[in-house]
């Protein structure tokens, strides 16, 4: 299994981060993507994928909810990073858009958001989309560079089958999916097999974040991942090595960085 989104370089992590990878690994985990959420989250995954050599990868870049008024600093600052450690970035992001609770920055997010998709175009690295409560404005700014876009991630989806449809519309994208696959009051187990085919997912924690049932509110952790992959494989009504094995296809064929 392949974790596609686990934030290890947070603060819940500081103390047992050996420990966690070791208990990623016995529970089958091949590999860890890092997402950075700012400047200085974006060295430190860096940072550690360095601990972690072909096991843990780097992706980097702005979080919608720390765009501020200083986002061009900041975007400045991941840029020169991505400049820096090319050779080891695996995708740009998190980033995104997200107005869940406050449209302030809502400018500046669109703007900061639109100029990580041109780093993509120029790049060729993939995506890590973050979009909440802002379907419709990321859709609009996706549409002008989709011929040009190399593919990417639409993180956390929970959505419903429109939204699924209108997603998997953006060919070289997948959806990344979570604990919430797994929660009592999810409908996910039945709008995923009815709209999204296999090939078109790849599984993620977003630990420490959301721990799927049954570590519903534990730390969430990359070993976790089993635990929607089991519950991926009951929904589809097919074995847990198929949907291992297709995901795995799957990270492989949208982060084309990892085949060299």
């Amino acid at each position: 299994m392949i974790d596609t989104h686990t934030h290890l370089d947070d603060e819940q992590f500081a103390n047992d981060l050996q420990e966690t990878v070791d208990r990623a690994k016995a529970a089958g985990i091949e590999s860890v993507f890092l997402p950075a959420i700012d400047a200085k989250s974006s060295k430190r995954v860096i940072d550690i994928c360095k601990q972690y050599p072909q096991y843990a990868f780097p992706m980097i870049g702005l979080h919608p909810e720390e765009v501020k008024a200083d986002y061009p600093e900041q975007l400045d600052t991941i840029w020169h990073s991505l400049n820096e450690a090319s050779s080891d970035i695996i995708a740009i992001g998190e980033a995104g858009l997200d107005f869940y609770w406050s449209r302030e920055f809502e400018q500046e997010q669109l703007a900061a958001f639109e100029e990580q998709v041109r780093w993509s175009v120029k790049t060729r690295l993939p995506l890590m989309i973050h979009c909440r409560k802002a379907q419709n404005e990321m859709v609009k700014i996706l549409r002008r560079y989709e011929s040009q876009l190399p593919g990417g991630v639409f993180h956390c989806f929970t959505g419903n089958a429109i939204e699924a449809k209108e997603l998997l519309s953006f060919d070289r994208f997948v959806l990344g999916i979570g604990g919430v696959l797994t929660f009592k009051k999810s409908h996910l187990p039945e709008v995923l097999p009815e709209n999204v085919p296999l090939s078109r997912i790849v599984l993620e924690t977003d630990s420490p974040y959301m721990a799927p049932v049954p570590m519903r509110g534990k730390r969430n952790e990359p070993a976790f991942v089993a635990y929607v992959l089991q519950r991926m494989a009951e929904a589809y009504n097919v074995t847990s090595a198929e949907v291992e094995q297709q995901t795995n296809d799957n990270v492989k064929r949208v982060f084309a960085m990892l085949k060299h």
